[in-house]
This record gives C-alpha cells, sequence and structure tokens, in this order.
C-alpha cells in the first residue's frame, strides 16, 4: 500500500530509529511491500527515486529499501567510509521534492546488514551508490540533506535549474 512520505518539517524526521528485531521480521513484510508501493508511487509522479527509508513514512525502525536493478532490503544496516576520498554532490530526497542540497559525501562506502532472511550480508558502493545509502543511512539517525549542507548557500529549486 502506497504511504504517505513526511516531509521536510515533520518532528517524527529528526528522530533516531530503532533496531529491527529477528522476531519482528513477519510484521516487517507489510512495511517492505508499502516502501516498494511508496517508491514506485513516487517514481511515476516524479520520475526520481532509487531508495527510501522507513523513518520517511513514519516507521521507526532501521530499515532501508533500494529498488534500482532488483530490490535489496538492509535490516539495521552499518555504514562506514572507505578511504579519505569525497565528492561534492546535488542531494535529492523524497522528503523535500523540488529542493536539491549541495553536500559532501565519501566516494566509497562498505554497509553491512541483515536481509529479510535475517542473513548477514555486506556490500561495498562507490560513486552514486555510495551517495544514496549515505543519505538513506542519515534518515535512520534522523539526519537529513539540510542538515549536511556545505554552507548556507547550498540550496536549489529544481525547477531553477
Amino acid at each position: 500500500m502506497e504511504r504517505t512520505i513526511l516531509l521536510l518539517g515533520d518532528p517524527a524526521l529528526y528522530e533516531v530509529s530503532e533496531p529491527v528485531t529477528e522476531e519482528e521480521l513477519p510484521q516487517l513484510r507489510g512495511v517492505v511491500e508499502d516502501l516498494h508501493d511508496t517508491l514506485m508511487a513516487f517514481r511515476r509522479k516524479y520520475h526520481a527515486g532509487r531508495a527510501i527509508a522507513a523513518p520517511q513514512i513514519g516507521v521507526r525502525k532501521r530499515l532501508l529499501y533500494m529498488c534500482i536493478d532488483h530490490p535489496v532490503v538492509f535490516l539495521n544496516p552499518m555504514l562506514e567510509p572507505l578511504g579519505t576520498e569525497t565528492m561534492e554532490v546535488m542531494d535529492d530526497c523524497m522528503s523535500f521534492p523540488g529542493l536539491l542540497v549541495k553536500v559532501q559525501r565519501a566516494r566509497r562506502c562498505r554497509i553491512r546488514y541483515r536481509d529479510m532472511d535475517w542473513n548477514q550480508q555486506e556490500m561495498v558502493l562507490e560513486g552514486d551508490l555510495s551517495e544514496l545509502l549515505q543519505h538513506e543511512y542519515d534518515h535512520l539517525d534522523g539526519i537529513l540533506a539540510t542538515m549536511r549542507a556545505m554552507d548556507s548557500r547550498s540550496y536549489f529549486l529544481k525547477e531553477a535549474l
């Protein structure tokens, strides 16, 4: 079921999410379906969107959903930058469509997580996928891209570009 995406300024977006437990997996299947449906609806409307965090639909759990070539569910992800190389990106977000924020992100990172079968997984990401997962991971800690802006002049309206 498509859910409403919380928008910039909603206090729930700034809360830290709780870890997922193995016992919660059966209930989370419905949340994962909702994340998928919400992401697909956003894509149809805005022609953008590759991933979404559970807090963006009001579920305060450490759960990320990414769908590029195929769906990937990240439960209790742990993210670590690899190396010191960074990149400057124009970050956008489903919680503030129409706004871009210039931020600095790690060029490479590693994400360790559990899948929906509770198996431990790991991915090394570079470039745009590294940026994407860093952005989504921030949502789990109540951090929005607006809070990572490089300076006070790092905000842009998409239609103005």
